[in-house]
């Protein structure tokens, strides 16, 4: 998994090795601890994107700083109508991006999107599953070309 920064790769490989009711089960648990993601209070960012796309069901907020020089820290803030599927992508992506370095997450290919969700989710909500990763790539790539 040397394509994917070291807890992305762990999450791939336990998601992998579950059966999809298991899959299934872990991403509603993890789309259930989507807020502990969430930016908190006082906590200052050096980009923070909040829009409402049409690819999602409400405002979907991607929040970066670096940190160590190139490192990422990712927070995302998810309105009251955002999708389960979209919640535990947000919260996979903040487990496994956090602390990874720019150029890392933008080489992340989506082929590990049907590794954790199951071919069958992906088909049913492709736009929402590749949406959060979208976001994330591009505030990395804007704070990028702030570093020179």
């Amino acid at each position: 998994m040397a394509d994917y920064p070291a807890a992305l790769g762990e999450l791939i490989s336990f998601f992998e090795s579950l059966p999809e009711g298991e899959r299934r089960e872990n991403l509603i648990d993890l789309a259930s601890a989507a807020a502990a993601h969430a930016p908190k209070e006082g906590e200052k960012f050096d980009l923070e994107d909040v829009r409402h796309d049409a690819e999602c069901t409400d405002t979907v907020g991607v929040h970066a700083r670096l940190e160590h020089g190139d490192h990422v820290h990712f927070a995302i803030s998810l309105g009251p109508k955002v999708q389960t599927l979209t919640k535990a992508m947000a919260t996979i992506l903040c487990r496994g991006l956090n602390g990874a370095t720019l150029a890392e997450v933008l080489a992340v290919p989506q082929d590990f999107v049907p590794r954790i969700v199951g071919a069958d989710l992906v088909r049913l909500r492709s736009q929402t599953v590749y949406y959060v990763l979208g976001r994330m790539k591009q505030a990395a790539k804007a704070l990028q070309q702030e570093l020179n």
